[in-house]
């Protein structure tokens, strides 16, 4: 009698082996066919939208040389779906680029990186003036595309413009970056401001070996938003 039971229960066991064995198989199967088909569908392309004046534009340099392309080269070796779109515009100031931001903005942008008022800086414009610009393309950015993500592009001014205008330009970026929960790269021109080897003869455009330096300024910061 016992014989024929443990008989019993080997069999009903054996069948539920052999079945969670074809359950198993049949899942592995399936969850292969689904990476199967996400790898064949195409990947959406992103758009970095890069806001600027000659610093964005790459001034005195070839398109490819510049610190926008030279970010989507980054982007390219990690495989990453995003595209990035140079819209530098060389003399552009905060007031002007508040103009101009709205039919930039007729193509999707997913990143907004803002590279303005350096130029402003250089005029003497009044920091409150320069900061309520740039608040006003922030604001039509979020109107239109309320989920990009936004970068913040820091800037200063050379000593030659008085210590007190100096540091009150210096903190509207900061200021901006906080109030509107953007990403902040404190300074652009950072270890090629002022450095005669990593600018062109104008002393105030980065040549190419600066804008490597600039791109990797930006790049701190804009991996983490990707």
């Amino acid at each position: 009698m016992n014989t024929k039971l443990n008989m019993g229960w080997a069999l009903l066991l054996a069948l539920c082996l052999w079945g969670c064995a074809e359950q198993n198989a049949g899942n592995g199967q399936n969850t292969a066919a689904v990476e199967n088909q996400k790898a064949k569908e195409p990947q959406v392309m992103k758009n970095i939208l890069f806001f600027g004046n000659s610093l964005t534009h790459g001034y005195g340099l070839s398109p490819s040389e510049a610190f926008p392309a030279l970010i989507q080269k980054k982007i390219d070796s990690l495989g990453l779906p995003y595209k990035a779109i140079n819209a530098g515009l060389s003399g552009e100031t905060s007031a002007g680029g508040k103009n101009r931001i709205d039919w930039l903005l007729k193509q999707k942008v997913d990143v907004f990186v803002l590279e303005l008022g350096a130029n402003d800086g250089l005029r003497g414009i009044p920091p409150a003036e320069t900061k309520k610009n740039l608040q006003a393309i922030i604001d039509k950015v979020r109107a239109k595309y309320p989920e990009a993500r936004q970068v913040m592009l820091g800037m200063e001014v050379p000593p030659s413009m008085g210590g007190a205008y100096a540091g009150q330009f210096r903190v509207i970026f900061r200021e901006l970056a906080t109030e509107n929960n953007m990403a902040l790269v404190p300074f652009l021109l950072d270890k090629v401001g002022g450095v005669r080897s990593l600018n062109l003869p104008d002393g105030v455009h980065p040549n190419a070996a600066g804008h490597k330096i600039l791109t990797e300024n930006v790049w701190t910061v804009l991996k983490g938003v990707l």
